[in-house]
């Protein structure tokens, strides 16, 4: 649960220094009575300009919600209460560069982005709201862990280890992803010619769902 006013809160997947990879939840601070933004992003190499932001369909501040990352070599799904709002799918083989070759740590962090988060930037900070907290419940990783020189999820030839990298969204995974992408999404850099003039970037071509 988020308590933020004109901050952000950022849960974050992240490697280090100037090539790191990324994966990111933020939430973005508000006027009271707007929707809760939850702005996402994936960085890859140190470069990131893969945003996609999403109005929340509840009010975050007022009960408990589970906040999902998936990670793995073919995929990444972000899920809000076990629904999927976003997948960014591995794209390697059209030279899009994908988050596998770092281990990453779980962040999280309050920090003052009055300058762009809230109506870019026309809204400040009220200090007066401080201190500004965020609480967690039932925190719980699934994940490899690495030891400096290889990864607890060795390559295996088991039938369970293959599904547990490749599986993605069923049928009605899909549906819960496009409903929330129809009602929802309020920006998305596949769709943003101002920002590409000269051209989306590749992996925006491909199909989402």
């Amino acid at each position: 649960s988020v308590f933020n006013v004109f901050f952000v809160y950022v849960l974050q997947l992240s490697s280090q220094g100037p090539t790191h990879d990324e994966i990111d939840f933020e939430f973005l601070g508000n006027l009271s009575g707007d929707p809760y933004i939850l702005h996402t992003n994936v960085f890859t190499q140190g470069k990131g300009n893969r945003e996609q932001q999403f109005y929340l369909w509840f009010d975050p501040t007022r009960n408990f919600h589970t906040y999902s990352i998936i990670w793995k070599p073919q995929h990444i799904i972000f899920l809000v209460d076990n629904i999927p709002i976003r997948v960014f799918k591995n794209a390697e083989s059209i030279g899009v560069p994908f988050p596998k070759s770092q281990p990453m740590r779980i962040y999280s962090s309050l920090w003052n982005a009055d300058d762009w988060a809230t109506r870019g930037g026309l809204v400040k900070t009220d200090w007066a709201k401080a201190p500004f907290t965020a609480y967690y419940r039932n925190f719980n990783a699934n994940a490899c862990v690495w030891s400096g020189t290889s990864s607890s999820c060795a390559k295996t030839n088991s039938v369970s280890a293959g599904a547990w990298e490749t599986n993605g969204l069923d049928a009605p995974g899909r549906r819960r992803l496009r409903w929330v992408q129809k009602y929802f999404m309020i920006y998305n850099y596949c769709t943003d010619l101002k920002r590409f003039p000269q051209g989306v970037p590749p992996e925006c071509k491909r199909p989402r769902f």
